[in-house]
């Protein structure tokens, strides 16, 4: 905006200008025709000639001598000057239009600013040097009437005298610096702007600081750690105020601050000064009090308390871990006995059909039935594992707490056997090793009809199937289903056993078409097969594939497989 006013001034100025030659071209040239008909008629009754001037200005002196009249010849000279003058003052008016038009200034302009700016910047920094005097003067005053107050030694006296001397040497150094800077021009725009970010950042970083300190003094003082931390950031922050007088000092290169910076960093020093000596005082008061507030004694209780509530904690975690110590030693034996009676047998195979295949011959129907002797042996091992493991227990395990979906178990088993009777179920119980959901065992030839129960009455409405797998259990083999109530928000499993030689059971994809490819996996891998399931296929190993895997007398139809 202020360029855009000095090149509308100094537009105006030129239009002045132009105007002003335009009319002593004017007078001129009536003066010239003036002249030339004077000459041409021999006009000397008026005993004078008037000159351009006296033409202009119209104003002659009573009493002068009269002019003698001119000649030809000095009309024509006079003529020419005039001309040269015209075209001299035509040049210098379009010299001064272009200047105008571009905002720049002359050599003469410049050297006149330079000498201006120069004179201007000794008169501030002599300004300056007789504030920075009243200032030191009123910080002494200050310092020694806080010292009376607060208890200030000769010694913090003299520190605070040395470092006052210091910062007025590095303020006059500074000054010097911006005074060269402005001998040269000012700052520009983003110069400022960051400044003011700058100076922003630093108010910030020293409200924290003042907070933090604030703080430590609550508590009686700072620490040695404290104090270890403020030299560390006491040196940070002199290599940063380094850095940035050398940022300033090549900013200085292109532009120096305006009196206004000279002000505002004179104002921000003084209530920095005045904030911190302040903030002594109070920290000097706090450590001489040396107590804390009843604050600190009430967050002390709080911790204390805290403390004593995790401790008891801990101690009875620990009393539980050696009440199941004894437990968990006598589960560890269990598996270790079932895992040696498993190899036993597994080795026991290997020889068998080591023996089978040295022989080069061998009867299918014996190695079937050594197999299945081999699996019953191992499950009646395992089973008596359990049982002994129960026995070193005290017995069958009980709960140590009620389940929180025994209520839930209890609603099923009641609701069933009001309308199903109680033959169809074999067992209920709740499954402590799968998130405590209700299990319910339902006889083989009413699984169907227990689903079919469970979808559709009123109080269970489990109208999502989760989850379908089978198990072989080398006795038998059983088909286990995980099914969940949206409306009701309620789990519950259905189990049912099956003859392992003869494995089939009635297909729940008529309830719940999610269990059509669970099916189809049961089938493939197990071999169980689902009456009425609609398509009942191998899905994983082609129905050309000899046998199903997951059985625990699979064998490879090839043994190199």
């Amino acid at each position: 905006m202020d360029e855009e006013k000095d090149l509308a001034q100094r537009k105006k100025e030129a239009a002045e200008r132009a105007r002003q030659i335009a009319r002593e071209r004017l007078a001129a040239k009536q003066a010239a025709e003036q002249a030339k008909s004077a000459a041409d008629h021999g006009d000397t009754s008026t005993g004078e000639l008037k000159t351009p001037s006296d033409l202009s200005t119209d104003s002659v002196t009573e009493g002068s001598d009269a002019a003698q009249p001119s000649s030809a010849e000095e009309l024509a000279a006079a003529k020419k000057r005039a001309a040269e003058e015209a075209r001299a003052k035509a040049a210098e008016l379009r010299r001064q239009r272009e200047a105008a038009a571009t905002g720049g200034a002359t050599e003469e302009d410049l050297a006149a600013a330079k000498k201006k700016a120069a004179e201007e910047a000794r008169a501030k920094a002599a300004e300056l040097r007789r504030q920075r005097e009243a200032a030191a003067a009123a910080e002494l005053r200050r310092q020694r009437e806080a010292a009376a107050a607060g208890g200030t030694t000769e010694e913090d006296l003299a520190a605070a005298k040395k470092k006052a001397a210091e910062e007025a040497r590095a303020k006059a150094a500074e000054l010097r610096r911006q005074r060269e800077a402005a001998a040269t021009g000012g700052a520009t725009e983003e110069d400022l702007a960051a400044a003011k970010r700058k100076a922003a950042e630093e108010a910030r970083a020293k409200a924290a600081e003042l907070r933090r300190q604030r703080e430590v003094a609550a508590t009686g003082g700072a620490t040695e750690e404290d104090l270890a931390a403020a030299k560390k950031k006491a040196a940070e922050e002199a290599r940063a105020k380094a850095a940035e007088l050398r940022r300033q000092r090549e900013a200085a290169a292109t532009g120096g601050t305006t009196e206004e910076d000279l002000a505002a960093a004179k104002k921000k020093a003084a209530e920095e000064a005045r904030a911190k000596a302040a903030e002594l005082r109070r920290q000097r008061e706090a450590a001489a009090a040396g107590g804390t507030t009843e604050e600190d004694l009430e967050l002390a209780k709080k911790k204390a308390a805290a403390a004593a509530k995790a401790k008891a904690a801990a101690l009875a975690k620990q009393k539980a871990a050696a009440a199941g110590s004894d437990d968990e030693l006598a589960k560890k034996k269990a598996a270790a006995a079932a895992k040696a009676k498993a190899a036993a047998a597994a080795k026991a195979r290997a020889a068998a059909m080591a023996k089978q295949q040295g022989d080069g011959a061998g009867d299918d129907d014996t190695a079937k039935q050594k197999a299945a002797a081999a699996a019953k042996a191992k499950a009646a091992a395992a089973a008596r594992a359990k049982a002994k493991a129960a026995g070193a227990r005290g017995g069958t395990e009980q709960p140590s707490s009620p389940s929180p979906n025994d209520p839930l178990l209890q609603k099923y088993v009641r609701v069933i056997e009001e309308h199903l009777g109680p033959d169809v179920l074999e067992d209920a119980y709740i499954n402590r090793l799968a998130k405590d959901v209700p299990t319910l065992v339902v006889n083989k030839e009413a699984y169907y009809k227990v689903a079919e129960f469970l979808k559709y009455n009123e109080q269970l409405r489990f109208d999502y199937l989760s989850e379908l797998h089978g198990t072989d259990f080398q006795t038998h083999m059983e088909v286990y289903v995980h099914l969940y109530s949206y409306p009701k928000r309620q789990p519950v499993a259905l189990k049912v056993k099956i003859d392992r030689d003869n494995p089939e059971i009635d297909s729940l994809v008529p309830l719940w078409p999610g269990a059509n490819w669970p099916e189809c996996e049961a089938y493939d891998l197990l071999g169980i097969r689902f009456r009425g399931h609609p398509n009942l296929i191998r899905i994983f190993l082609g129905e050309q594939w000899v046998g199903h895997p997951l059985r625990k007398d699979y064998e490879p139809y090839d043994a190199e497989v």
